[in-house]
């Protein structure tokens, strides 16, 4: 892997034949189980179950026990009756003796000694355990080497966010996501506010027109800072950087795409557009380990001439605030639940059950259990879900916004395209980590004195 300071355009930018797969689409997807819109024709509330239907027993193996994986497996099995958890595969013994544990105590799961595995190629073993599903949860890195593995094996396919921590890994999952779908198998992916009912409400107001036009967006999310691990001195180069996932961009991404993504999908859902450019900035005051920034501030493109602003910090001490605003001709959306006119005076607000309430047709459920139940219901319906093209999108766009950020150059999406950019090393060891150190992008050139 190239060192990131040396990330310039020259260097990240290289040809490749896109023939393969076409042009990654303009418009992603709507969402998982909620379809897409045809241009003049009304956009409606799609139908949400709060439970998936009863049908034959569905087993799931999980890949990465960490804190989102175990989250992720007791949703799975929260989404319906006959669901179940059969395996589970890390690369540490410690973390899946942990997700066992709180599987046993939270839901009574019990998982077999044969069916829990440990080590790189713990993912092929779990894909290979009898399961109708894989739950894929490890660092974003490895999502596109586990997507094209669990597609090959004829696997349902729940992905955390994001899908991908480079170019040529988010271009691997569109390819095994195409394949999928002329399989038949369901993709969903955990980016959650497509599912969301106070999102998918104020989606069909503003796609029917109620704020006209849209000519724009700003999306914050700033917050603290997310946990670090201090290396100990028996751990390899490797054992560090994966206990220290988060902090590592060729694991995470940095978290402009882990997770800064949430907000970014929000706005290309609502935008329908794809950026054509993306002019980027940011830098690092309080990170304690890693190679990563602590704030990204990105202006996008298109090719109307709008422009987009999205911004995250990860600083703890500061004032807070996450906001997904889109702004039309005649009013903008707050995108969880609000529409205002010109003057900021409230027109709609999402209608919340109040405690005590019976009508519960506006209760929002927890959107981590939502996606399982629309890849349960699809699975036993016989319908074939996917919103993995919307996450491919969503994913190089928040990888665009980073490289934009680490060069101080503006990047295109036509570059992102046909980047051949690759992040990690090319083999998995639990030992040194050559050519990826531990130093943060530096932008541009030193000034001098005169």
């Amino acid at each position: 892997m190239e060192n990131k300071n040396d990330l310039s355009r020259r260097k990240f930018i290289s040809n490749t034949a896109l023939g393969a797969i076409g042009t990654i689409s303009a418009v992603g997807l709507f969402g998982s189980c909620v379809g897409s819109e045809k241009k003049g024709q009304e956009t409606k509330l799609p139908e949400m179950l709060t439970e998936a239907p009863d049908g034959r027993v569905l087993k799931a193996g999980l890949i990465g026990c960490g804190g989102r994986g175990s989250g992720a497996a007791i949703n799975f099995v929260d989404a319906g009756p006959n669901l179940q958890i059969v395996a589970l595969g890390d690369v540490f013994e410690d973390r899946l003796k942990s997700c066992r544990a709180t599987l046993k105590k939270e839901r009574n799961i019990e998982i077999d000694d044969s069916k829990c595995f440990v080590g790189f190629d713990s993912y092929q073993k779990v894909i290979e355990a009898g399961v109708d599903i894989v739950l894929l949860c490890t660092p974003p890195h490895f999502r596109p080497a586990h997507v094209e593995a669990a597609v090959n094996a004829g696997k349902h396919i729940f992905m955390e966010k994001p899908i991908a921590v480079d170019p040529k890994g988010a271009r691997s999952v569109l390819i095994a996501s195409k394949k999928a779908e002329q399989m038949g198998l369901c993709i969903v992916s955990g980016t959650i506010r497509r599912v969301q009912k106070d999102y998918v409400e104020t989606y069909r107001r503003v796609a029917n027109g109620e704020i006209g036009e849209i000519v724009g967006a700003n999306i914050i999310r700033n917050g603290g800072s997310l946990w670090a691990k201090k290396r100990l001195p028996e751990w390899s180069d490797m054992e560090y950087m994966l206990r220290n996932w988060a902090n590592f961009c060729w694991l995470s991404g940095d978290h402009i795409v882990e997770q800064f993504i949430h907000e970014v999908d929000v706005m290309n859902w609502f935008v329908g557009k794809i950026p054509v450019k993306a002019m980027g900035w940011g830098g690092r005051q309080r990170r304690v380990t890693g190679d990563q920034y602590d704030f990204f501030s990105i202006e996008y493109l298109y090719e109307n001439g709008m422009h987009t602003h999205c911004a995250a910090r990860q600083i703890s001490g500061c004032s807070n605030l996450k906001r997904e605003i889109i702004t039309g001709t005649k009013g903008f959306a707050d995108c969880n639940g609000a529409i205002f006119d010109l003057k900021g005076n409230p027109i709609w607000k999402y209608p919340y059950p109040k405690d005590g309430d019976t009508d519960l047709t506006w209760k929002v459920k927890d959107p981590y259990i939502q996606e399982h139940i629309n890849l349960v219901t699809a699975i036993r319906t016989n319908k074939t879900i996917s919103d993995a093209e919307a996450q491919v999108n969503s994913t190089l766009i928040t990888i665009m916004g980073r490289i934009s950020a680490y060069t101080g150059k503006d990047v295109t999406w036509d570059e992102m395209l046909n980047s051949e950019l690759t992040l990690g090393p090319k083999t998995y060891l639990m030992g040194p980590v050559p050519n990826i150190p531990e130093t943060v992008p530096v932008i541009g050139t030193e000034a001098k004195l005169t």
